[in-house]
């Protein structure tokens, strides 16, 4: 399987097997490709989500300039929070889709495809409660609905040609959701993990919900990727309090990743019980967290040099990752002295962009792994469903 590990008595070999199998996989991918007339189930994406899987949203309703992002593929900076494509591109052009535009940007958007409502620092939890604090996107969960709800009632009403999608999209099309981190995140430094914790249950709650409300809108097909080993990111492991004991051999943070862990088996759960009450449609949890927390453990095994650390930051060290001078911006200290983070030169090694988010290569490897269907559950065959095309 794509990235599982492999026992510790063939520890010469991990590098090799993993590097095969990724192999096959893009062999079985090329080839599948080249069928003359390829098919796929799917006509259309909508995403729900935040920064990691954002292709422009945040952008366009606040627009920001953020120089190092996009330099590994775009070659400039298109809205999203990594050197490159995100999980969505590269699941996207597995498809055989265009990129998703985003909901919110009125210049050059094609939504014949699909649509991307996700924006960075979004919660699934509405932000105008006491729990978050500021810097949370006022675009949650429940407001990427309501934009979903208005776009299936303006494809109904008007005669669907040119940039929007025939009116049976809805039930063709692959509903994906990449949420929840900010909930996690937002108050871990002034709650702590336990009062964190006690909010969660109404996180999963929401999701599950959402899935329903989207089955109503006829939705069928729903992939919701769980949360990422968030004690392993640079960020986290800089700004949040914990002790040395309290790190692993990795670096990792123990006790975040277990409350990760906790929040990802609820998740789980939640969807089992939504799967259970919409007997004909299919709801997968996916689990992104084992590949990136393998990635951020043996970034070398992978191809990669560089797991803990950020590519784009300032302060160097074991992290490179300065939270008062963030990717791409500048602080003058003194008056005189201006810092900027910049950019690695080689972001291709490394699993962590800017210290939250990853790496193009990252998400390229966690793509491939989840395609390959061994981190679905229950398992889901997109082989089958699809020709898959490749994602080089």
């Amino acid at each position: 399987m794509v990235l599982q590990r492999l026992p510790e008595t063939f520890a010469g070999f991990r590098h090799l097997s993993v590097m095969w199998v990724i192999f096959v996989v893009s062999l079985t991918i090329m080839l599948s490709s080249s069928v003359s007339h390829a098919k796929c189930e799917f006509k259309a994406i909508f995403n729900f989500g935040d920064s990691n899987s954002d292709t422009g949203g945040f952008s366009a309703a606040f627009p920001t300039l953020s120089a190092p992002n996009g330099m590994t593929f775009f070659k400039k900076p298109v809205g999203r929070a990594s050197d490159g494509r995100l999980i969505i591109d590269f699941l996207a052009q597995a498809l055989g889709l265009p990129f998703l535009s985003a909901y919110l940007q009125s210049i050059g958007s094609n939504f014949k495809h699909g649509v991307n409502y996700a924006t960075l620092a979004s919660t699934v939890l509405l932000p105008n409660t006491s729990l978050f604090v500021t810097g949370i996107s006022p675009f949650s969960l429940a407001i990427q609905l309501n934009q979903m709800k208005d776009f299936k009632a303006k494809v109904l009403e008007l005669n669907p040609s040119g940039y929007l999608p025939p009116r049976d999209i809805f039930g063709k099309s692959l509903n994906t959701f990449y949420i929840g981190q900010n909930d996690f995140t937002s108050n871990l430094a002034a709650l702590g993990i336990g009062g964190v914790q006690q909010y969660l249950p109404q996180v999963v709650a929401q999701i599950g919900q959402t899935i329903k409300e989207l089955y109503d809108l006829g939705g069928r097909t729903f992939l919701v990727l769980n949360l990422a080993p968030i004690g392993c990111y640079p960020a986290f492991i800089v700004q949040l309090p914990h002790n040395n004991s309290d790190l692993d051999m990795f670096g990792c943070m123990i006790s975040y990743n277990n409350a990760v862990v906790h929040y990802n088996n609820m998740l789980k759960n939640a969807l089992r019980q939504t799967r259970e009450a919409l007997g004909d449609a299919s709801v997968i949890y996916v689990d992104t967290h084992s590949v990136y927390l393998e990635l951020f453990r043996h970034p070398t095994y992978h191809g990669l040099l560089h797991g803990t650390k950020a590519c784009c930051g300032h302060g160097g060290g074991v992290y490179n990752f300065d939270p008062q001078v963030f990717c791409g911006n500048r602080k003058v200290v003194n008056g005189s002295t201006t810092l900027t983070a910049t950019a690695c030169t080689d972001p291709q090694n490394y699993v962590s962009w800017d210290g939250i988010h990853a790496t193009e290569a990252a998400n390229k490897l966690v793509t491939w792994a989840i395609l390959n269907g061994s981190y679905f559950d229950p398992p889901f065959p997109i082989y089958e469903l699809c020709d898959l095309q490749p994602i080089g």
